[in-house]
């Protein structure tokens, strides 16, 4: 689809890769975990006895905090906040990074949500969980929130809470692009291909 067709009340955003530019190696942070069967970093510490999860944490909030510190805002990421503050639109963040990850870009480029989920913060995507917490803080409901991300996980979140997705892609579409509502190339893209419904409060 090219187009989001109802109408949006409120906007859920990922962090990395979506509204700051990607550089989180999640392969590297793999290697010096030592997780080798390909799985992704959450999944796989959940299955890691304490002191083994304890040591990959620290490994993980150390490439996050040099990523925050050296992140960058994605193209129109700015802009596009700036409009749907000014339309009173309200906007959330779910990331599966840590809190202190995103309060370091938070602070960085002032920016501003109604609501943030973080991975301290209960269960991380693709779980649905999360989606409808932040619908429920914002008082929208899923079918009237967007979800924006840039991975499977974003769109699988928000596809089982029962939200309209836009997957942010950067380079080649991937497989399984076709599961989200909409793909875009740029942030810019964005409102253009919506229809906005705000309301007070």
């Amino acid at each position: 689809m090219d187009r989001i067709r109802s109408q949006i009340e409120a906007v859920i955003f990922d962090m990395d890769g979506t509204l700051t530019v990607p550089l989180l190696d999640f392969d590297a942070m793999r290697t010096e975990i030592g997780i080798t069967d390909g799985s992704t970093l959450l999944e796989a510490m959940a299955r890691m006895d304490p002191d083994a999860r304890d040591r990959a944490n620290d490994i993980i909030l150390r490439h996050e905090a040099a990523a925050a510190r050296d992140a960058t805002l994605n193209p129109g990421a700015a802009d596009l906040l700036a409009e749907l503050s000014r339309r009173g639109v309200p906007v959330a963040l779910l990331t599966r990074n840590s809190r202190a990850s995103v309060r370091t870009v938070c602070d960085k480029f002032r920016l501003r949500f109604d609501a943030i989920h973080t991975r301290e913060d209960g269960l991380p995507k693709p779980s649905p969980e999360p989606v409808l917490h932040l619908c429920r803080v914002m008082g929208r409901s899923p079918a009237a929130t967007l979800v924006v991300g840039d991975y499977l996980y974003d769109i699988q979140s928000g596809r089982q809470a029962g939200c309209p997705t836009c997957l942010l892609v950067h380079g080649p579409r991937p497989a399984w692009a076709d599961q989200a509502d909409m793909v875009i190339k740029s942030l810019a893209q964005l409102l253009p291909r919506i229809e906005l419904a705000t309301r007070p409060g």
